[in-house]
């Protein structure tokens, strides 16, 4: 690794200055009038990957924002690595709490600041620059490279599964590398090996066919507001446990294992209550302990609520509408549709009296797990070891993405989450960075995976 290590120190400044022309780029996903802007950040990444020696680079157009595709197949015996990464950013609001312009990269205390410096153009070109320099250092890579960049992650990948599955022999690899994590702190590397699905559902109660006088028809006639609150009481027990019928039943419990690696990575409850503002860490089952909760248990949360009147001042009607939105975050082994079915029917079976309920379905994305102890999971853990010299944390992350699911189904390839990221970088929040001292260690730390394997 002497050479590449040389090859990447002597090239640090060229590269953090390249990566700042990627983030002086608002490719934000989102809105509409950044849409030139999402294909000028398109461009700069194809044409990135040809002056590097990739091949078969092209611009694929989706009815949504283009994916990029690149390829370097010249090792006929050595496994095929898919790289995956996104170039669309989120928005940059509130714009006032931003110390510095979001998209003129600043750097300050050996950090990048940039909408997008962790998530995902600075990880994603952790990429591009381990290839450029082992195809710079020995005029080849030893394995197979294929590149797979979209500009769409921000806003779910709604065109991205089609690409997938339209395109499987192009993208057939033996593993498939992901760099949109985090480190478990600084120094210590991490590697997630599970993420959490989700599923969504809006339910709206209906009572009279309009609101009513409170003075009039109060105590005489249904109030919409308080048979929501009644109806969704219904989905949790006194413990927090979720009531739904066989909402559980595809749960796989945590290995002895598992449970053991994650107490080994600590918990401090006072520091996560203090710097949270609360008295008490009650959410969710009460039987499990926090840091399997959140990672490793399912939900079912109410993310909003409204019903009658919201203005100012008072309004003495009773609601005859209530609605409210519900996400559940769900384990390995759970099927979205089928716990978003199973919600569905609780709530049309225990609505109460006097009331018409309605239960739309909405998104869903698969929960993701690659066991700790496959082959390509090992040689990732090496090479963090190699660079970091220390032996990488393993852990289930609470979050989803839902992608990684496609990647792991569609294409039969493991998948491997090798974040370079730390926890307090504020992706999607304003003064999002990225800290250059994992800039060159992520290059050599892919460069020794790629060569690893």
């Amino acid at each position: 690794m002497s050479k590449i290590s040389e090859f990447v120190s002597k090239h640090h400044l060229q590269n953090v200055e390249e990566l700042k022309e990627l983030l002086r780029i608002p490719s934000i996903s989102s809105l509409s009038e950044h849409k030139k802007d999402i294909e000028q950040a398109a461009s700069w990444i194809a044409t990135k990957l040809k002056n590097i020696g990739m091949e078969h680079v092209e611009i694929v157009q989706t009815k949504g924002h283009p994916i990029i595709y690149a390829d370097w197949l010249h090792q006929e015996n050595a496994p095929t690595v898919l790289v995956y990464g996104h170039y669309d950013v989120q928005p940059v609001d509130p714009i006032d709490l931003w110390e510095t312009p979001p998209f003129e990269p600043d750097i300050r205390d050996e950090k990048i600041f940039a909408r997008g410096a962790t998530d995902d153009k600075g990880q994603t070109f952790l990429h591009i620059k381990a290839v450029e320099t082992l195809l710079a250092s020995d005029g080849k890579l030893p394995v197979n490279v294929k590149f797979c960049i979209e500009g769409e992650e921000e806003i779910g990948s709604p065109h991205l599964p089609k690409f997938l599955s339209e395109n499987k022999e192009k993208l057939a690899c033996d593993v498939v590398v992901i760099s949109d994590s985090d480190m478990w702190e600084r120094g210590v590397p991490a590697i997630t090996y599970s993420l959490r699905g989700l599923c969504a559902l809006e339910v709206s109660l209906k009572t009279a066919n309009s609101d009513l006088h409170s003075g009039m028809f109060g105590g005489g006639v249904q109030n919409a507001n308080h048979l929501l609150i009644q109806l969704l009481s219904s989905l949790h027990d006194e413990n927090g446990k979720v009531k739904v019928e066989h909402f559980y039943d595809d749960v796989v419990e945590l290995t002895e294992l598992e449970k053991e690696q994650i107490k080994a990575l600590g918990f401090d409850e006072e520091k996560l209550k203090k710097s949270l503002g609360l008295t008490e860490l009650t959410g969710g089952e009460n039987n499990i302990p926090y840091p399997e909760k959140i990672s490793s248990r399912p939900t079912v949360e109410i993310n909003g609520l409204w019903g009658g009147f919201q203005g100012e001042g008072t309004k003495t009607v009773i609601p005859n509408e209530a609605h409210a939105k519900i996400t559940c975050r769900l384990v390995h082994n759970q099927n979205p549709e089928k716990i978003q079915g199973l919600i569905k029917k609780h709530l049309e079976e225990q609505a109460p009296k006097g009331c018409a309920v309605k239960v739309t379905l909405q998104d869903t994305g698969n929960p993701f797990l690659t066991p700790i102890d496959s082959p390509m999971m090992q040689k990732a853990a090496e090479a963090y070891e190699q660079v970091y010299g220390k032996t990488p944390v393993y852990k289930r992350e609470g979050g989803s993405i839902p992608i990684v699911s496609d990647f792991n189904q569609v294409l039969h390839a493991p998948v491997v989450l090798m974040g370079f990221g730390l926890p307090d970088e504020n992706l999607h929040a304003p003064n999002e960075h990225f800290n250059l001292e994992n800039f060159d260690k992520g290059i050599l730390t892919i460069c020794s995976f790629l060569e690893l394997i």
